[in-house]
């Protein structure tokens, strides 16, 4: 069962752009990234796929072939006929230099030939190996797993999915889409546990394929560490990951553990460049430029909600009437609502943004800042009435910004507010499902 996914429009743009260049696609393992370029290779003459974990596919690259002749060799023994419309698709690239260096002159020499790599673990292989994508001679996609979109569609909900692509949802609808995207943060979006939820109707059944990844993503830890310490350092913060999940970590002692700041901190960013999980840095201030500040502490999102779930073992809570924005006190809303934002641009990997203001006096914190057309637009993430938004109504006070969105478990309302210092501003009140079109609610209005 193959789902269609939403990098194909991508691709299929790549694919007539006249100015393309190779492509390479980005995310963490199971993400769907080698299905979704096998289906989109179905569109081709011809399709030459590659996996460079063997052996055998590895061979057709070295130190001293050209790109014509790996491509000839490559047509020879997979018996392809080279057309001008052939995608030759090279996974798990990573685990060939001269594969990631032959992408330039796939691109110099035969600009007729359609070029896609792709790999799991790029950004830890490349800095092992010390390689990397020759600049400027190749484009980057990210995947990431399914949105809740993608698991409208391949949940057979074609009328609900219609629906939500309206703007606005009609009032109708709006419930039953409010208990969907409550099912897909229970499932969540791993196309493995999508296809198992899809044909067994059972939520339980998916549990096994999550013990699976859990697995998988430990047994990677070999590829990932440069020793045994550190690969038992590694398969620890895997493990202690999803409970710090939707919290500002520390490094020192993380996950009530032992461990230094600095153990910490590099298998942090190892496991991010795996796109495991992600540290967002806040910003500090309310225009432009929105820059990061590395020295206060970040929040860490993880790769799925579904695994999060299962990690942390309340996946049952969903089968309850606690309202999505209860469940795990919020910090499941919050996680997938991370989630949704980060899939929105697959052109680059844009953590979403939060703010923060530290005073000795008293602190704030807006759950995210998008940033469109340079201006900020704040994000809360809230079941409570307006008047309870501390941190946004202080970051209006001092930003001179008059809109913003509050995704919740209710209907689509606007709302004329008034923070505590007597600054008034309209307040777009969403459904949690819409975290996805925020942006959209905001721009055009409705």
């Amino acid at each position: 069962m193959d789902f269609r996914r939403n990098i194909i429009h991508r691709l299929e743009e790549w694919k007539k752009d006249p100015y393309r260049k190779p492509l390479v696609i980005r995310g963490a393992r199971q993400v769907g990234k080698t299905s979704a370029i096998k289906s989109f290779g179905s569109s081709f003459k011809a399709f030459a796929y590659l996996n460079l974990d063997k052996e055998a596919d590895r061979k057709y690259f070295g130190p001293t072939f050209g790109a014509q002749e790996t491509v000839s060799r490559i047509c020879l023994d997979k018996h392809i006929a080279l057309t001008d419309d052939t995608l030759l698709f090279i996974d798990e690239i990573q685990n060939s230099a001269d594969a990631v260096a032959l992408m330039r002159y796939f691109y110099e020499e035969m600009p007729g030939l359609y070029v896609i790599g792709a790999g799991s673990l790029l950004e830890v292989m490349m800095e092992e190996k010390k390689i990397s994508f020759p600049v400027g001679r190749v484009q980057y996609l990210y995947m990431y797993p399914m949105t809740f979109e993608e698991f409208l569609e391949a949940t057979g909900e074609k009328q609900a999915l219609d629906l939500y692509r309206q703007v606005p949802v009609p009032a109708y609808a709006q419930e039953t889409l409010s208990r969907l995207y409550k099912l897909y943060s229970c499932v969540g979006g791993m196309p493995e546990a999508v296809k198992r939820y899809v044909e067994t109707g059972n939520i339980a059944s998916v549990s096994d394929v999550y013990e699976s990844l859990f697995t998988a993503y430990s047994d990677d830890v070999a590829k990932y560490a440069r020793s045994p310490s550190e690969a038992r350092v590694i398969r620890h913060i895997i493990d202690a990951a999803p409970g710090e999940t939707g919290r500002r970590i520390t490094f020192e002692k993380f996950g009530n553990t032992s461990l230094k700041s600095r153990d910490a901190g590099d298998a942090l960013r190892t496991l991010e460049k795996a796109m495991l999980l992600y540290l967002r840095y806040p910003v500090t201030v309310w225009e432009p430029p929105f820059q990061c500040d590395l020295k206060r502490k970040p929040r860490l999102q993880f790769l799925d909600i579904g695994l999060l779930n299962y990690k942390l073992g309340i996946t049952s809570t969903y089968l309850t009437d606690t309202p999505l924005g209860a469940v795990y006190r919020g910090i499941a809303a919050e996680q997938v609502t991370g989630q949704e934002l980060l899939a929105a641009d697959m052109s680059v990997l844009k953590k979403p943004l939060f703010w923060v203001r530290e005073s000795s006096q008293s602190n704030a914190e807006l759950d995210f800042l998008l940033i469109q057309d340079a201006a900020p637009i704040p994000v809360e993430v809230k079941s409570g009435k307006s008047g309870t938004l501390r941190s946004l109504h202080s970051f209006i006070e001092r930003s001179g910004i008059r809109r913003a969105v509050r995704l919740y478990d209710g209907p689509i309302a606007r709302e004329e507010c008034v923070t505590a210092g007597g600054t008034k501003y309209e307040l777009v009140n969403l459904p949690l499902f819409l975290a996805a079109r925020c942006v959209d609610y905001y721009m055009e209005g409705f």
